[in-house]
């Protein structure tokens, strides 16, 4: 490639990621693109990115199957270079850049986008977007987590939403400020696909805190499919009524039941910056 690749930078409750317009289907994702992209000193630094390309484009059979609902597929990748289900934060940024660059109603409405864990409609309302989840499905595992900076061996709750995550609940706020996510969480045993570790704090009947150590990425400031797994393990007799608020180091978002039961993620959606990557850079790094 001779030419410099445009993208953008955006941010979800600072859940940051770098994002590939590639409508063509014409640009490989190679694993080492990726970690390159992502690098906070070498590259342009993020969580993830996310490549924008149209949905009948596609070459995996399970996305391509979506291309009646969905014209555009947002292609995941974790910041080590791995491919994720799906990524909450993401999605609305994903959204936001169809809405900014006139791929979808910029005065609002809806759009649906395919993603590994199936299509998920967006809705956008000023500054913050609602993404459908799906639901969240309980497994049968009941992982024991350890984690530095946490006394003891703490009982956990493992769902998929569609991205494997293991939910553990502390006592207190101080509990939850003291951990140290620089390492990775113990989880024993772990998830066989792996699995995203969210610390939680319940603050009242429908307010959370958490923090997040992510598969393929480390310790976050936020993580959409994490939060609404965070309420579905938490809930209780609570599951599929009411609103919550989660709160997590990059800001805060809004998690509800829609009618069919669907997990609903609302939060801002920002773009950050456009640039462009040279072919220099771009050839060091395929």
């Amino acid at each position: 490639m001779n030419r410099r690749l445009p993208v953008m930078k955006g941010h979800g409750t600072e859940n940051d990621f770098v994002l590939l317009p590639d409508l063509d289907a014409v640009i490989s994702m190679s694993p080492s693109m990726v970690r390159a992209l992502c690098d906070r000193r070498g590259g342009i630094g993020a969580d993830g990115v996310l490549r924008v390309t149209r949905t009948a484009l596609a070459t995996e059979p399970d996305v391509l199957a979506q291309a009646e609902v969905a014209e555009y597929f947002m292609d995941y990748h974790n910041a080590d270079g791995s491919i994720a289900e799906m990524c909450g934060n993401g999605l609305r940024v994903f959204g936001r850049y169809l809405q900014q660059v006139g791929l979808t109603d910029s005065a609002g409405g809806a759009v649906t986008v395919a993603t590994r864990g199936g299509p998920k409609e967006l809705s956008f309302d000023g500054e913050h977007i609602t993404a459908e989840m799906g639901p969240a499905t309980a497994r049968p595992e009941r992982p024991r987590v350890t984690a530095d900076g946490l006394d003891g061996v703490f009982e956990s709750v493992a769902l998929d939403l569609p991205n494997p995550h293991v939910v553990v609940q502390l006592s207190s706020v101080e509990e939850l400020a003291a951990l140290r996510l620089t390492a990775p969480p113990q989880v024993h045993p772990a998830l066989p696909e792996g699995q995203n570790v969210e610390f939680v704090v319940r603050l009242g009947p429908d307010r959370l805190r958490m923090r997040v150590f992510e598969r393929g990425s480390g310790e976050t400031r936020s993580c959409g499919t994490g939060i609404c797994a965070a309420v579905a393990a938490v809930a209780g007799e609570q599951a599929g009524q009411g609103e919550w608020i989660v709160e997590v180091p990059g800001g805060e978002c809004r998690v509800w039941w829609n009618a069919d039961g669907n997990l609903m993620l609302s939060g801002p959606a920002v773009l950050v910056a456009s640039l462009e990557l040279s072919p220099e850079w771009l050839a060091a790094h395929r």
